[in-house]
């Protein structure tokens, strides 16, 4: 789970730098939730597409 994590928080780091809000939001969003499914026993496959939809529908608004 840690490999798993580390490996987020770098793709997080790396297009938050590049990205424009939308794609920042699914990158944070969808890190996070396969973080919490990870964290949770859940399936991680479905947070992270769950987050990043949700993720990038907040980066689409605050843009």
């Amino acid at each position: 789970m840690k490999t798993l994590f580390a490996g987020s928080a770098l793709i997080v780091a790396a297009l938050s730098m590049s990205a424009c809000s939308t794609l920042r939001g699914a990158a944070i969003g969808g890190a996070g939730g396969a973080g919490v499914a990870a964290a949770t026993g859940g399936s991680v496959e479905k947070g992270a597409a769950v987050g990043g939809t949700a993720g990038a529908v907040v980066g689409t608004v605050a843009d």
